[in-house]
């Protein structure tokens, strides 16, 4: 029996032929990542280092642990979501030699203890998904800091945290933002997102969108993207917004803009991607449309506030997996998906293996740049380097077999001066 095999903590090793087969998939269709991959066999830039990985524990960031783990690091994973873990993926892991300390849908503190796990291996680097390793480090085990170089972060909500950290001076090593790179955002956040959600919700309703009213709850890069795609599918489509120029925005791309309050009583599907809390809320219950379908496709499952539905409730049941029907005391019935977690992952498969190549590109080469730099960078987030945006864009073009034209001396001789 393998060392990994040993530590780890997985549902039930018999479903590794399963997800090695998921693994393999995805392998196929990630030529970045596999590019990368390459570059890390013959460089070994993690050699001798330990990595410890918090992730939706799924085939596409199996992959990543794998090629992270071919630049040289001992390699330790654990899920971001308690229902986006895949236990066949992790039987897989396993088996591929990577310490794998999670379980699909565990109870709230056997969660938290198998991130910790993950923790307790003394990671030289992290990647990190929504704080949640950031978090535990600095409020309640900070003893085990002392090792850490720094990490990357994939998520805006981590964003917001280790923004929040360095503002008050208690950040203690350095993150790389990489969910505000070109190739995140532009690509993922939009295109990924926007793909995602409706593969969840397509997949677990089993209803048309097609005339029916889709309320998106945020406009920022997310929010587009399930807006286009709602669009495509022939749904009328509703925005709401606190940022007056994303209203703007999302006025001008041609959708509706209301208050909450509003659309609330002519939306048939909901989609929150705001990354705050209680977005939809009590006083929205009380006057939404009989039979709306609430979803999130934002990080943590506080953006619809359950504990007030309950409340409004007078009965609740499972109808279907992964939806549960609220009757109100008036005899309405809201519905929610997946437990008001991310609809995408928890309902569905997450993002595109080809739009999770980029991303997962970026967390890569951002994770080989902070171990090379951190003593320079200090306890600070900083953004991906431009240029290797650039380099994970140039990747992908060559993967499609794309060409594109380069700038001539003279013609970067006129960008670059005034005179002319």
């Amino acid at each position: 029996m393998s060392i990994a095999q040993q530590n780890s903590i997985v549902r039930d090793m018999s479903l590794a032929p399963e997800g090695h087969l998921k693994i393999d998939w995805v392998n196929a269709h990630m030529p970045v990542l596999n590019s990368i991959r390459e570059q890390f066999e013959k460089e070994q830039p993690f050699k001798g280092l330990k990595v410890a990985i918090a992730l939706h524990l799924e085939a596409k960031t199996a992959y990543l642990a794998k090629v992270v783990q071919a630049g040289g690091a001992e390699v330790t994973i654990t899920g971001s979501n308690p229902l986006s873990t895949q236990d066949d993926v992790c039987a897989a892991l396993v088996e591929d030699g990577i310490t794998v300390f999670a379980k699909y849908n565990p109870d709230p503190q056997e969660y938290k203890e198998l991130i910790l796990k993950a923790l307790e291996t003394k990671p030289d680097l992290i990647i990190d998904d929504g704080g949640d390793f950031v978090t535990i480090l600095h409020s309640e085990r900070p003893d085990l800091i002392d090792t850490i170089r720094g990490g990357a972060e994939e998520t805006t909500t981590g964003i917001i945290r280790l923004k929040a950290l360095e503002k008050e001076g208690k950040l203690k090593f350095p993150m790389v933002a990489v969910n505000d790179a070109f190739c995140k955002y532009l690509f993922d956040n939009r295109y990924g997102t926007g793909q995602s959600v409706f593969d969840g919700i397509n997949r677990t309703t089993n209803l048309v969108v097609a005339g029916k009213t889709v309320v998106v709850v945020g406009y920022g890069w997310c929010g587009k993207g399930v807006a286009m795609r709602a669009k495509g599918l022939g749904a009328n489509v509703v925005v709401t917004e606190v940022d007056p120029i994303k209203a703007v925005e999302a006025y001008m791309d041609g959708f509706t803009v209301k208050p909450m309050i509003e659309a609330v009583k002519v939306g048939d599907f909901f989609v929150t991607v705001t990354g705050n809390r209680d977005v939809i809320r009590g006083e929205h219950y009380e006057v939404m449309k009989d039979g709306a379908i609430l979803s999130n496709a934002g990080h943590f499952d506080i953006e619809v506030n359950k504990p007030e539905l309950y409340d409004l409730s007078s009965s609740v049941r499972t109808v279907r997996r992964n939806i549960e029907e609220f009757q109100l005391k008036d005899g309405r019935k809201i519905y929610l998906l997946a437990e008001g977690r991310l609809v995408n992952l928890a309902a569905g498969d997450g993002h595109p293996a080809e739009i999770m190549d980029t991303t997962f590109a970026l967390q890569a080469l951002a994770l080989k740049y902070v171990n090379e730099q951190y003593q320079q960078i200090g306890n600070k987030v900083i953004n991906v380097p431009y240029e290797t945006d650039r380099e994970v864009a140039r990747l992908k073009l060559t993967s499609l077999g794309i060409q594109i034209d380069t700038l001539s001396d003279e013609q970067i001789a006129y960008l670059d001066s005034w005179a002319e």
